[in-house]
């Protein structure tokens, strides 16, 4: 039976940040907005595809990368910087802070366990007034891995030092839940992006329709 977490870590990108921005960034250099998505696809299969194949996925330079090839190579290294540079200006959804706010307030440490850098995670989280709630940060850099691999979440739960079925992970993935579940954690899916999780994963411990709802879920746990 699934136990109340010592520790919840939030994925970050679609689970945190809004990224449907980005496509005005891509209008403004010449592609169609609706490129978001399967450059997005492809920049998250790049850096698994060299996670898999036991390299390292440098957040910015896999982004540009995937961006070159999705566009054919017609856009200028400048637009390309343009574009990835947008990462860092984006919105975060409306139920986010709630969320943070009601797991911290509740003595419980939240982190956020993502695949950009350090930094410029700080530094999103600090813009968009959240960092009093985050009180760690765990990246792909530090694990040197990406998700879904389970080393990535028993890196976390061992920087955290508590034991992986203590730590949860909270995402809008069910590739990211299957992920942490694999690998002994516990997960908590919001349906806001996917609706259904599909049966090829495995179940979240708990899911909503929200992160609020997921929050207070994880948080009802004995």
């Amino acid at each position: 039976m699934a136990v109340r977490p010592n520790v919840v870590f939030f994925d970050v990108l679609e689970t945190l940040i809004d990224l449907n921005p980005l496509a005005a960034r891509l209008e403004e250099v010449g592609q169609p907005g609706i490129l978001l998505e399967p450059w997005f696809l492809r920049f998250q299969r790049d850096a698994m595809a060299l996670t898999l194949a036991g390299d390292a996925a440098p957040f910015e330079a896999v982004a540009r990368e995937s961006l070159r090839t999705e566009t054919r190579l017609t856009l200028s290294e400048r637009d390309v910087e343009y574009v990835v540079e947008g990462f860092a200006t984006l919105p975060t959804f409306s139920d986010v802070a709630p969320a943070l706010k009601k797991i911290s307030d509740a003595g419980v440490s939240v982190g956020c366990l993502t695949v950009n850098s350090p930094d410029k995670t700080r530094r999103f989280l600090e813009g968009a007034g959240l960092m009093g709630y985050v009180d760690h940060i765990v990246t792909a850099q530090d694990a040197g891995v990406w998700k879904p691999h389970p080393d990535i979440y028993r890196f976390a739960a061992q920087r955290m030092n508590t034991p992986i079925d203590r730590l949860a992970l909270v995402a809008v993935h069910a590739w990211d839940c299957h992920g942490a579940k694999k690998a002994g954690a516990l997960a908590g899916w919001c349906a806001r992006l996917e609706y259904e999780p599909g049966d090829v994963f495995l179940p979240a411990d708990v899911r909503g329709d929200s992160l609020i709802e997921v929050a207070d879920k994880l948080m009802s746990l004995h």
